[in-house]
């Protein structure tokens, strides 16, 4: 898939299938939504107005009111690749978003995925 196609996908395409890895690993979605709000800082609200609204990922996180500071933290391999090599801004951001519900799905500790 091209990065141009991943961009066009819409956030309320993708949250689902989040919650579906949560949910499948009996993992709780709160934490799903806190660590997309700590990434981010989208919040309850805003967040669910980008899934009402079908925001593309590009657009959702071009307009993300905060992206955390501590996402450069964010290292390991996701779909084969590394997420701290990722050229492009948005993938990494992407990349970054997937990495966190994979570490989510996986039960690691909530105060190392925040990367605090």
């Amino acid at each position: 898939m091209t990065n141009d196609k991943i961009f066009k996908m819409t956030f309320s395409s993708i949250y689902p299938m989040y919650v579906q890895k949560i949910e499948r690993k009996e993992r709780d979605i709160n934490d799903l939504n806190k660590v997309i709000y700590w990434l981010t800082g989208y919040d309850k609200d805003s967040m669910q107005q980008q899934i009402d609204q079908e925001t593309t990922l590009k657009d959702f996180f071009d307009n993300a009111p905060h992206m955390n500071e501590n996402a450069k933290l964010i290292k390991g391999v996701i779909c084969g690749v590394r997420v701290e090599e990722i050229e492009d801004p948005l993938m990494q951001k992407i990349r970054y978003m997937d990495k966190l519900v994979d570490e989510v799905a996986k039960g690691k500790k909530m105060e190392n995925i925040l990367r605090k």
